[in-house]
């Protein structure tokens, strides 16, 4: 799965020496600490090796040779192309049992970067390449997730192409509503900062910080400081779904 200056890591080369990393050998119950995610290749055997990486390091660098695929067990990720000018654009931010690096040929189209703290199992994609040619049910499963994030590619094009900035953002907020664990009274931790909001939305740092002000004063979000990230709570869930579909003038 594909789905942000790189001011992480400078290692550009996914292989055993990472910077800040430490190896150590999987939990076999999928669980490293951080609570249960189901295992998307759980019917591969134990070929995967268990990494911590810390917040703001680069996992693998765009261009670097493709060696290794991975899982998310724990942490946030965000998926980065920079352009030529150094801009950039974080494409997707990945969570807890998602994948990356499976679907690169060769090497990476994209930069992967640890948002916070992230367990990953590795995997080399050579021996998860031969498992599939002689396993159907490996190979019809990945070809399952790589059709997935086909269609999230094409919802972000819908996303960028014709959504006005308050459409873009509630979107934001209602996705990640769904996809991120409870931080506690109904609330969602976000680990990512308004700048990589920004640079995911393609909307200025500025427009997320005023857009996100009106959404708290209107009573359609709540919003909490704490150490590990803003808290979000949908106040209104319709009315924010409303503003993901229609825009406001």
């Amino acid at each position: 799965m594909s789905a942000s200056s790189l001011t992480t890591g400078t290692n550009h080369h996914a292989g055993a020496a990472f910077p800040g990393l430490m190896v150590r050998d999987p939990d076999p119950t999928g669980s490293a600490a951080c609570g249960p995610v189901a295992d998307p290749l759980a019917t591969l055997p134990a070929h995967a090796m268990a990494v911590n990486i810390e917040k703001e390091q680069t996992i693998y660098a765009e261009g670097s040779p493709a060696e290794f695929c991975y899982r998310i067990v724990c942490g946030c990720v965000r998926m980065v192309k920079l352009m030529e000018d150094g801009r950039r654009q974080v494409l997707e931010f990945l969570l807890p049992g998602d994948l990356l690096g499976f679907d690169a040929l060769g090497t990476y189209d994209l930069s992967a970067e640890a948002v916070s703290p992230v367990v990953l199992h590795r995997y080399r994609r050579s021996v998860v390449e031969h498992l599939a040619d002689g396993d159907p049910a490996i190979a019809r499963r990945l070809r399952v997730l790589s059709a997935a994030g086909l269609r999230s590619a094409w919802e972000r094009m819908m996303l960028l192409g014709r959504k006005t900035a308050v459409e873009r953002i509630a979107s934001f907020l209602l996705e990640m509503t769904a996809r991120m664990p409870s931080g506690g009274r109904g609330g969602v931790l976000l680990p990512m900062g308004r700048l990589d909001i920004a640079d995911h939305l393609g909307l200025t740092m500025e427009t997320v910080c005023r857009v996100l002000s009106s959404l708290r004063q209107e009573g359609t979000i709540g919003m909490d400081r704490s150490v590990n990230g803003p808290q979000v709570t949908i106040r209104d869930p319709a009315g924010l779904q409303a503003l993901a579909c229609a825009a406001r003038h």
